[in-house]
This record gives C-alpha cells, sequence and structure tokens, in this order.
C-alpha cells in the first residue's frame, strides 16, 4: 500500500488544470473564487426516483435469476440422467451426452455472462436520467451561489477541503425538492 507521501492526491491532468486556475484568480486580484463540494451518491440516495429504480433492477434480476434457475435444473436432471445410465450406454451415446452437457453449461455460462452485462446496462439506463437531474440541478445552484468549482466527492481523489469550501448539498436538494 502507498504512503500518502508518495501516492499523487490528484490526477496530473487535473493538477494542472487547478494550478492554471489558481494562477488565473491570482491575476485577477479582487475577484475571489469559490469551490464546493457534494456527494452524488448522497443526493441519489434521496431521490425517489432512486428507489423506483432499484425496484424495477431487483424485478429483472429476479426473472433473469429464474430463468437461471431453470437452465441449471435442466443441467441437473440431464447430468443424474446420466450418471445413472452411464454404464450401460453405448461409447457413441455417452460422447453425445457428454458433448450436449458440455454445450448445456456452455449456454449457462453465456447466459449469466450476458445477464450480467444486460443488467449493467439496464442499470445505467435507468439511472442516466436521475444522474442528469442530479448535475442540472448542481449547475444551476453553482450559477446561483457563484461556485467557480464545485467537486464531487465520490468521483474525485482530493483528500483536503479547505475553509474556503462549502458542501453545496443542502442547496441541490432544495431545488430538486428533496428532504434530508
Amino acid at each position: 500500500m502507498k504512503s500518502l507521501l508518495t501516492r499523487p492526491l490528484l490526477p496530473a491532468g487535473l493538477l494542472s488544470l487547478l494550478f492554471i486556475l489558481f494562477l488565473s484568480f491570482q491575476s485577477a486580484g479582487a475577484q475571489t473564487s469559490r469551490f464546493g463540494y457534494i456527494s452524488t451518491s448522497q443526493v441519489l440516495g434521496m431521490m425517489p426516483e432512486s428507489a423506483e429504480a432499484d425496484a424495477r433492477m431487483r424485478r429483472e434480476i429476479r426473472s433473469l435469476e429464474e430463468e437461471l434457475q431453470k437452465l441449471n435444473n435442466e443441467y441437473q436432471e440431464k447430468l443424474q440422467k446420466y450418471v445413472e445410465e452411464q454404464e450401460i450406454l453405448t461409447s457413441v451415446v455417452r460422447q453425445s451426452r457428454e458433448r450436449e452437457l458440455m454445450e448445456m453449461q456452455n449456454r449457462i455460462q453465456d447466459f449469466q455472462a450476458g445477464a450480467q452485462e444486460s443488467l449493467q446496462e439496464r442499470r445505467m439506463e435507468l439511472l442516466q436520467p436521475i444522474f442528469d437531474k442530479i448535475e442540472k440541478a448542481v449547475a444551476e445552484v453553482a450559477r446561483e451561489r457563484g461556485y467557480t468549482l464545485v467537486f464531487d466527492l465520490d468521483n474525485s481523489s482530493l483528500l483536503y477541503f479547505g475553509d474556503d469550501t462549502e458542501d453545496i448539498l443542502p442547496y441541490v436538494s432544495e431545488k430538486l425538492g428533496l428532504q434530508d
């Protein structure tokens, strides 16, 4: 594990951008800058749309799990039948059943991988409009309250917040009509 002294706190590109912004603010003289921060995951958890998306995801997961269970049951039945009859099967029939069992295993694995990918895509599809709404509210609050930069605590490596930063969650929550 890297120590805090050797691990970069900010990506090089972001560090350069912050340095340039710092210099431009320094040269602006009397112009002051305001920095804010927010946890978008906290806002997401407060939004009713998020609960609706979670409920939809649970239904879709349950449906996929039921289908996977059917495939597994079918495989287990064929496997058990093969094991019971293995001694009396001709080599041609045995090889054919073994091939069929292997193909079923492959179908189950393909189904699992496809289901996982499908669920990830569906989750993003359900959450994207909510994230767009949050982003719009953050931008409005930032403009209204005069913030120069707003950091998302969930997607940033920034570990220090000075006295001139402010958590804008209450303002965004108010903008979205949410209660704590």
